[in-house]
């Protein structure tokens, strides 16, 4: 670990960098913000399995080391340039020095590691430096609210080494009173999964990327059955009480002409899903379906936005977290919901802007971890001053998810009466 020092009352005095592991054991960068105050901040930042064309791109070392995934140079570019740059800057004026440093929207100079670590770290020290919680500082004086809990049950595709094609197969608590309920009920569920499997002589031992199970199951459809049973068996009413989500991470099906279920030996042109996403729709509680189709596809999504009316169609690859890009669904009438993942802009004022706009144009917000994260919980307090509509972190177990889920539940207890809960 090295660092650069300066100093002078509010304004950024140390800025520290180091190599981490996220939860696949691959090297992430660690940052942390000093002020000259003595407030400080830290971050540890996440990386993704499933990656959009149009995501900022992560900054990895090549060669031996690591087998060339390591961070080195991304913590040399925080220790050596942007520490220097930053010295005697004021803390809330950070990203925009990232900005000005790299305004490209791929983030190519800075990389994603160095961008958000920094980012993310001044952030915390100044909240800290306000004597608030991060969300509290990022509310900016909205009243607190705590976002729905999307969690992962079933998984699959790039998550679970294809155990089915799509990606997840998630339970959305629709009518707890409170978070603590919604995440006891989705813990019942996902339990009730697990057993139901067992039954059934499944092997349940094998735990995906976000904790979900990774079940060997004979179709995609059988998925979506077994956690509608699980629903049940756990004494919800499906549909009622708790439903589905699916994400189809569709990108991971396309193969350049046409979409691939390789655990059902199947292909399927744009029509063929999204009549396939459509049977689904009506035969099980499917309220809401995150990329249905890649993220180059604007005539699929349409079309899937209007066949899949009353459902929450969620952006991911499609937006890659981007204001342009959400503006532009807008004007083509795609989508309803826009994934917001921070690590995919780099800089927490950009994904803000994405929020905002995503705000403004009638879609709902969905703040979102990545299957390599860490242990760090910033994104809860995220979840919470964006005021976000929904939460995706993965699943009740794995502890880099339920350090989420535990900081939000910290959050409903220290806020309460005062908190609403989103359903």
């Amino acid at each position: 670990m090295s660092e650069t020092s300066i100093g002078a009352d509010d304004a950024v005095a140390t800025v520290r960098a180091w190599e981490a592991l996220d939860s696949r054991g691959t090297p992430t960068l660690g940052c942390s913000v000093v002020l000259a105050g003595g407030a400080a901040g830290r971050a540890i930042v996440p990386s993704g399995a499933s990656t959009g064309s149009h995501d900022a791109r992560e900054r990895r070392d090549g060669g031996q080391s690591w087998d060339g995934l390591g961070v080195a140079g991304a913590v040399r570019v925080v220790i050596e340039e942007i520490g220097p740059a930053l010295a005697g800057v004021p803390a809330r004026e950070v990203d925009a020095v990232l900005e000005s440093w790299d305004p490209s929207t791929d983030l190519a100079e800075l990389g994603v590691h160095a961008a958000l670590g920094v980012s993310v770290a001044a952030h915390r020290a100044r909240a800290r430096a306000a004597g608030v919680p991060l969300y509290e500082l990022l509310a900016g004086g909205l009243p607190h609210r705590l976002p729905t809990p999307m969690v992962n049950v079933v998984s699959g595709g790039a998550h679970a080494g294809g155990a089915v094609d799509i990606q997840d197969v998630l339970v959305m608590p629709l009518r707890a009173g409170s978070f603590r309920t919604a995440i006891e009920w989705a813990w019942r569920v996902r339990r009730q999964a697990a057993a139901l499997a067992e039954r059934r002589g499944l092997v349940t031992t094998l735990v995906a990327d976000e904790g979900g199970l990774g079940l060997q199951l004979p179709s995609n459809a059988a998925a979506l059955g077994l956690v509608t049973e699980a629903i049940e068996a756990a004494g919800l009413e499906p549909g009622h009480d708790a439903a589905l989500a699916v994400d189809v991470a569709a990108n991971q099906l396309w193969d350049g002409s046409s979409y691939r279920l390789a655990a059902e030996s199947r292909r399927l042109d744009a029509a063929g899903l999204i009549d396939e996403l459509a049977g689904w729709v009506a035969k099980y509680p499917v309220v809401s379906i995150e990329d249905p189709l890649h993220d180059q596809d604007w005539d699929g999504w349409a079309e899937a936005t209007r066949r899949l009316r009353g459902t929450q169609l969620v952006g991911d690859d499609l937006f890659s977290t981007a204001a342009d890009r959400v503006a532009e669904a807008a004007r083509r009438g795609v989508g309803t919901s826009v994934l917001i993942k921070p690590n995919q802009r780099g800089i927490l004022s950009r994904a803000a802007e994405t929020v905002a706009t995503a705000r403004r144009l009638g879609y709902q917000v969905v703040v979102s971890a990545r299957s390599g994260d860490t242990e760090d919980h910033w994104l809860a307090d995220l979840a919470v001053g964006w005021r976000a509509d929904q939460i995706k972190v993965g699943s009740t177990t794995r502890s880099e998810r339920t350090a989420k889920w535990n900081r939000l539940l910290e959050i409903e207890a220290s806020c309460a009466p005062d908190l609403r809960f989103v359903t």
